[in-house]
């Protein structure tokens, strides 16, 4: 798995939980370690594969709250992409995102674009826009031979 440089402090993570109301524990710490090297939004099936490494006794049951934990407290992303399984971001400022079509995988969009344009946008039924998601679809380097 590629990985990005290390974010959010070990005091930033436990007072993120805290104010959720969630504990802060040795593997909340190596999972969210974890999410936050790695820049290609794994599931929680692979975040447990490798977590497990450090933590043999990890259960995915722990992997899967912990998840849902850093979701609500707003130090992750739930990326629900392409009718896959979900896959988690520890990045949760705004940005946007990239799928393979053929192989899943997903990265984040590099660039930018005009995010006010993309808020202006309406319905046909009078929705009032307050926030979006971009997926870019496409095919990876390694699947478009």
């Amino acid at each position: 798995m590629e990985v990005a440089p290390s974010g959010t402090s070990e005091e930033g993570l436990r007072a993120a939980l805290e104010a959720a109301g969630h504990r802060h524990t040795t593997q909340r710490a190596a999972i969210y370690s974890f999410l936050r090297r790695v820049t290609t939004h794994p599931t929680a099936d692979e975040i447990f594969t490798q977590v497990r490494e450090v933590l043999p006794d990890i259960s995915l049951a722990t992997v899967y709250k912990a998840l849902e934990a850093f979701v609500e407290a707003g130090i992750a992303q739930k990326l629900a992409l392409g009718g896959g399984p979900a896959r988690y971001d520890g990045r949760v400022e705004d940005h946007d995102h990239i799928r393979c079509l053929k192989c899943g995988i997903v990265r984040d969009v590099v660039g930018s674009h005009d995010n006010d344009m993309i808020r202006c946008l309406s319905s046909d039924e009078g929705f009032e826009i307050i926030d979006y998601r971009l997926e870019l679809v496409g095919y990876c380097p390694n699947c478009q031979n």
